[in-house]
């Protein structure tokens, strides 16, 4: 099971992400633990300076704006 975890302070765009996340998951059969992080001192120590952030089983791989679809499913699929 993948560890995620979207960090954003609660914005449209991060709950769009959240979604976008698990959607992706579902549609990729991939089982997944999605955690919201709102904590403007986690978000700062995961070392995420732009919101939506999204790290997979710990690794950094995206800050800023929405994802890709295309590159979601590969870092899911990764």
């Amino acid at each position: 099971m993948k560890q995620i975890k979207v960090y954003g302070p609660g914005c449209k765009r991060c709950t769009a992400t959240e979604d976008m996340v698990k959607e992706a998951a579902l549609r990729l059969s991939i089982e997944v633990a999605v955690e919201k992080v709102t904590d403007q001192r986690e978000i700062a120590m995961a070392g995420i300076m732009s919101t939506p952030g999204i790290t997979i089983d710990g690794k950094l791989v995206h800050a800023g704006g929405l994802p890709d679809k295309a590159k979601l499913d590969e870092w899911l699929s990764a």
